[in-house]
């Protein structure tokens, strides 16, 4: 298990803004890398309510759990490498995978038994470091549905503003109030 305090700047963009960025930094889209968040929760939502989520990410054939909670500044995001058995274990038969989080979830008073598996998000991700952050350009698909996006991962939140608001002026993209994509999905998944 590891735990760390994730502190982003995301925007959501025009996919002809989407293709801008690429060409701006000379990016090839085969280094483009495929991964799928699975996102759960209670059919209660206790989790949202708290304003935290839970998923795994399948990433090159390897999954991990992660819960993320609000945080003094940022989010606090705790993740756990798990078998893809107990990952398929917990996405069709909702057997809560053992561990850290588990308990993190018992402590939040919510029974690891009510989970259940709300449907998948299929990003297309490239990453690379920038100022002092990780520059990060998503095209993500789910429930009949698209987004293109880019996502500035930093250490120092008042730096990477500064750094994230330079970029999107530089290229003049505008500046867009963005959900992060746990809410775009569950948006997107109750407006069916």
């Amino acid at each position: 298990m590891s735990q760390h305090i994730e502190i982003e700047f995301k925007n959501l963009l025009k996919e002809n803004e989407f293709r801008q960025l690429i060409d701006y930094f000379h990016i090839g889209t085969s280094n483009f890398k495929s991964q799928k968040n699975h996102y759960f929760d209670t059919f209660e939502f206790h989790l949202k309510n708290l304003d935290s989520a839970l998923r795994i990410r399948e990433k090159n054939g390897c999954y991990e759990l992660t819960l993320k909670q609000p945080a003094t500044e940022g989010l606090l995001e705790t993740n756990q490498d798990i078998s893809k058995e107990t990952a398929y274990a917990f996405l069709n038969q909702n057997t809560f995978p053992e561990g850290e989080i588990q308990q993190l979830i018992i402590e939040c008073g919510i029974n690891p038994k009510d989970f259940t598996c709300f449907g998948t998000l299929k990003t297309d991700r490239f990453e690379f470091p920038y100022k002092e952050g990780l520059l990060v350009l998503d095209h993500s698909s789910y429930v009949n549905q698209e987004d293109f996006e880019l996502e500035y991962e930093v250490t120092d939140a008042k730096a990477g503003k500064e750094n994230f608001l330079t970029l999107l002026e530089t290229l003049q993209i505008p500046e867009r109030e963005t959900e992060n994509k746990v809410k775009r999905f569950y948006r997107a998944k109750f407006q069916e």
